[in-house]
């Protein structure tokens, strides 16, 4: 699948960021996200699900979820607001051709317009039966479930709801159950030119609260603990509306100490998680907003008294870490997998002489999505299985690892800068959903 818009998406991210750079973003209220969504989800229904079903050589699809219990893939097929199945809901997708492909739910409760309902209700078992015959009529070559030995979000069909499925099916069919492991993998990985867009404004709300966050407004040396930082990011996001996928990160490093394992818990109350004067800071933080999810980690600095600047060492680390990024980002190419850019992009920074660790994994729907990974914090060596995985164009990565510098001003102590910025890779280049920190946030009097 290929889009026109390669150039396209980079100048729309680049003027979209500028223009928000200097004023609060605005979150849409509640009431207007469903629209925005299921807009979106229509695209995708109708054209993006046709050409991942041919590519992956499926012609039926089959979801099955249970209320509480979902298939990790179900919430992003269905309209909104929706937050979990109702009873047992069943989907089916089955490719008609030039027809497009149909999209059917044998459930209890409609799904509005996206969905024709296949069923005039009953019992839970009138249900299997509907969806035998469901099956049955459009004698599909090969009838998808979503179970998988390596990706979880490609393994929602219970044990129990597959026995109720083989069960139901006569023999022939029966025998047509395979897994949609590549298929649930494509759908959870792949954006829209549309998506993008409303993308990146979750991404520039999550860069600019940090900015927020690593200021004057939010930081007094001496009375800031780094749990303050953190909470204060929490409760943004949750006075906004925003989903956090995981509770922001927020540590110190300082001279003279060892910022590794000894690092302090967030808000423990200690003497070393008391932000100070002269204290390099980072933040790892996540939010989810319309669909999409975000993941940034950018580094702070607080002034010493008398000083206008950082130390230039400091500066000087950043610019190390951005061009760790460009070496990185340099080796994305369609088709290569994550093991392969992972070998390619240590070989290039192993000639620069730079000190690092690669650990970046894809991102969308969910925080840690589907897709090749690229390193992880406790293996630099090839990752099998997920690793293997290629490199598709239109999809989405949080570009994270970190370089450690000597910093003069400290007497050759080392810093790690620990950077992490949402990404998209088109087919040709990454480009950065909310430009990349570039300047380190100082924290003034």
């Amino acid at each position: 699948m290929r889009y026109a818009i390669f150039p396209m998406i980079a100048l729309l991210l680049a003027l979209s960021y500028a223009q928000s750079a200097s004023a609060d973003l605005a979150v849409a209220p509640y009431e207007e996200r469903p629209a925005v969504q299921n807009r979106l989800l229509t695209e995708r229904l109708d054209t993006l699900l046709p050409q991942l079903m041919r590519e992956t050589q499926i012609d039926m699809w089959v979801v099955i979820a249970r209320e509480y219990n979902d298939d990790p893939v179900f919430l992003s097929l269905v309209p909104k607001p929706r937050f979990t199945a109702r009873r047992t809901t069943m989907l089916v997708f089955f490719d008609r051709g030039d027809a497009g492909v149909e999209k059917l739910t044998v459930s209890r409760y409609p799904l509005g317009s996206m969905y024709e309902a296949a069923w005039e209700g009953g019992d839970l078992d009138a249900q299997w039966r509907r969806l035998a015959e469901v099956i049955a009529e459009r004698d599909p070559k090969t009838i998808a479930v979503n179970s998988s030995d390596l990706w979880p979000v490609a393994d929602g069909l219970s044990h129990s709801l597959y026995e109720k499925l083989a069960g139901a099916l006569e023999p022939t069919f029966r025998a047509r159950i395979a897994s949609a492991e590549e298929l649930t993998v494509r759908w959870m990985e792949t954006r829209t030119p549309a998506e993008v867009e409303v993308w990146q404004r979750g991404v520039a709300i999550a860069r600019q609260t940090i900015a927020k966050a690593f200021s004057s407004e939010v930081i007094t040396p001496g009375v800031t603990t780094v749990g303050d930082v953190a909470w204060f990011i929490r409760t943004r996001f949750e006075e906004q509306g925003l989903e956090p996928w995981f509770h922001p990160d927020v540590n110190r490093q300082w001279q003279g100490a060892d910022f590794g394992a000894n690092a302090p818990f967030l808000g423990d109350g200690s003497e070393d998680s008391i932000i100070r004067r002269g204290d390099v800071l980072h933040t790892d933080v996540g939010l989810c907003y319309l669909g999409l999810c975000t993941d940034t980690q950018e580094m702070g600095y607080v002034l010493k008294l008398g000083e206008s600047e950082p130390p230039l060492g400091l500066g000087e680390a950043l610019r190390i870490g951005n061009r760790w990024q460009d070496a990185l980002t340099a080796e994305f190419v369609t088709g290569r997998t994550g093991n392969d850019i992972l070998a390619a992009a240590q070989a290039s920074l192993k000639t620069m002489g730079t000190q690092h660790a690669i650990y970046t994994h894809p991102l969308g729907i969910y925080g840690h999505a589907p897709g090749p990974t690229i390193g992880m914090w406790d293996n630099q060596g090839p990752t099998v299985g997920r690793g293997d995985w290629p490199l598709y164009p239109m999809t989405g990565y949080a570009i994270e690892g970190n370089v450690t510098v000597a910093i003069p001003e400290w007497g050759g102590q080392s810093v790690q800068m620990k950077l992490e910025q949402s990404a998209l890779f088109d087919g040709e280049r990454v480009h950065y959903l909310a430009d990349r920190q570039k300047a380190l946030h100082v924290v003034g009097f």
